[in-house]
């Protein structure tokens, strides 16, 4: 075990928090279990890995891809990282980025231009990843793609689609239009209405600074200037909400076009839409009545804020998981896994919602060999279909081991719903189709029978039943 902060290894690479230091080393950190697991998924792409727990289950995947596991203490750890509660684990990976001639001859791309919000940059990644755009393109006078906070942000994303970092913005917007591309500089004062304008095509979605939008010479030089429409009284989108909105209106027009993938990317945008607006209300009542409130109002928007920001990260999730599924490429990252703390935190998620129904841990299973994040987007999934179709008392979540199978069950009762209509929550809908998540049911069937498993529902008794199977290698 490595226990000081000046041990050769630890230093060479606490130094990469610096972006002087990366450049110098062409490497950069890459923290916790997410974006280590992403690493991990092409050999090469992760060179060390330091771990507080030697039995971590991430650490056994990076020693058997031949990756250098060293273990450090605590106060170790803390030297490498950037956050306040380091999830032990940060790894050292090569630069990754490529130039524009890697960019994809159709599809989709995202210029960043003077970006400097680390946060909001990488949450442009991972929406670009998960609407399935062909890259994206950091200006030289953007955030540094590297930043800690930026690949924090990028949950992984940052290793799954191209990334071009260092040209000058029209430099990208010139080859890129040489090679096809519609250009679409997006401002609030744009000509265009975003859900109006041709979207056919290689497209070019090119974002501004987050205080002072794109310079009038930049966007005089593509080839639309567009807004969204904003039809509430927020002024406007910060940067990431905004760039999230057109990456998934691109996919939502090309999956009307390209076969099955389009009802679920159309249902996950109507799904993201009713968080980003109440957290836009909550964002505008905070700015504009900061003072005219009472610290308890503060608190309810503030705890509002997070369980919308945790609504969209679901969803987002569930998208992502979406379009692996229909391509075939979903991979599932098992690990010895305690139930009833799983349980726990979707209750914890689930309770910062005003008037949401107790989540009670029945038990029957205490700990388990699964996909911890798969297993809690299903239960999340089926907490949301049970409040909206279960009436009454608390939502009761089971679990059994029978030989080498994980059943485990969520109900609740007051219920109108029979089997088959029970069952018929699985399946994709289109928004406007009812009330309920339009693609969480239809992931968790998807990824238990990605894994050999099923699932299923059941009512007819007054009581409504989710069931997932999965089968259990430990």
């Amino acid at each position: 075990m490595l226990t000081s902060t000046k041990n050769p290894r630890v230093a060479a690479a606490a130094r990469l928090k610096k972006r002087s230091f990366r450049e110098d080393d062409v490497r950069f950190l890459v923290e916790g279990a997410q974006s280590v697991s992403e690493a991990l998924q092409e050999p090469g792409r992760l060179e060390v890995l330091f771990v507080t727990e030697e039995m971590e289950p991430v650490a056994a995947r990076a020693r058997h891809a031949g990756v250098d596991v060293l273990t450090v203490t605590e106060d170790v750890m803390a030297k490498l990282t950037s956050t306040i509660t380091p999830q032990g684990l940060v790894g050292v990976a090569p630069f990754l980025d490529v130039g524009l001639d890697a960019l994809p001859e159709e599809g989709c791309v995202a210029i960043l231009h003077e970006v400097r919000d680390p946060g909001n940059a990488g949450t442009v990644l991972r929406s670009a990843d998960a609407a399935g755009a062909g890259g994206v393109v950091f200006s030289s006078t953007s955030v540094d793609v590297y930043n800690p906070k930026t690949v924090r942000a990028s949950a992984g994303s940052l290793f799954h689609l191209p990334v071009v970092r260092g040209v000058e913005t029209k430099a990208a917007i010139e080859e890129l239009r040489d090679r096809g591309y519609r250009t679409l500089a997006m401002a609030a004062d744009g000509a265009e209405d975003l859900y109006r304008v041709d979207l056919s095509g290689p497209v070019a979605f090119i974002f501004g600074n987050e205080a002072r939008g794109l310079p009038s010479e930049t966007a005089a030089s593509a080839d639309h200037v567009v807004h969204v429409p904003i039809v509430g009284k927020a002024e406007s989108l910060n940067l990431a909400a905004a760039a999230s909105v057109c990456l998934f209106e691109w996919a939502r027009r090309r999956a009307s076009q390209d076969g099955p993938l389009g009802s679920i990317i159309s249902s996950a945008a109507h799904d993201i839409r009713s968080p980003l607006t109440a957290m836009k209300g909550f964002g505008y009542a905070l700015e504009r009545r900061w003072n005219d409130i009472t610290d308890e109002q503060r608190g309810i928007m503030l705890r509002g804020i997070v369980h919308d920001a945790d609504r969209m990260d679901t969803v987002l999730r569930q998208l992502v998981d979406a379009a692996r599924l229909t391509e075939g490429g979903l991979e599932i990252f098992p690990e010895q896994t305690d139930l009833a703390d799983l349980v726990r935190s979707v209750s914890d998620q689930q309770g910062r919602e005003p008037d949401q129904p107790d989540v009670e841990w029945l038990g029957g299973v205490g700990e388990a060999f699964v996909d911890p994040a798969r297993l809690k987007t299903t239960l999340l999934a089926f907490i949301e279909s049970l409040v909206w179709w279960g009436q009454e008392g608390p939502i009761r979540i089971e679990a059994e081991r029978v030989a080498d199978r994980l059943h485990l069950w969520a109900s609740r009762t007051g219920t109108e719903l029979s089997s088959a209509e029970a069952d018929a929550r699985f399946v994709p809908r289109s928004p406007g189709s009812g009330a309920g998540s339009k693609i969480g049911m239809f992931v968790a069937r998807g990824v238990a029978e990605a894994q050999g498993g099923r699932a299923w529902g059941d009512g007819g008794d007054g009581r409504l039943r989710f069931h997932v199977e999965l089968p259990l290698t430990r």
